[in-house]
């Protein structure tokens, strides 16, 4: 019997997860950490529970988006022909000569 995390799909959608948590985090860590306009003052004056919803809704926001992305990914091939530098180069063509 398979665990849960054992399956692919579980898998990538819990890692892409982590990591739209973890930019949530970060989001809202440079946002308190800047105090643009004076939001930090704001949130922290604020008898509710501002701060969590506020983190909340960055994780959905973040968590969608970088799972999303991962689901959409899923089916794209890898390109062909690409040196170091990511350009694609041409096939070369191979040509016959023919006699009259």
């Amino acid at each position: 019997m398979l665990t849960l995390f054992q399956q692919p799909l579980i898998r990538l959608l819990a890692v892409n997860l982590a990591i739209g948590i973890s930019v949530a985090v970060l989001m809202l860590g440079g946002l308190l950490l800047l105090n643009p306009g004076g939001l930090r003052d704001l949130i922290f004056a604020d008898g509710s529970a501002g701060l969590i919803i506020l983190l909340f809704g960055f994780v959905v926001t973040f968590g969608s988006t970088a799972m999303g992305s991962a689901i959409m990914a899923l089916g794209r091939q890898p390109p062909r022909n690409d040196d170091q530098d990511g350009k694609r180069r041409p096939e070369p063509v191979r040509v016959s000569s023919s006699q009259g």
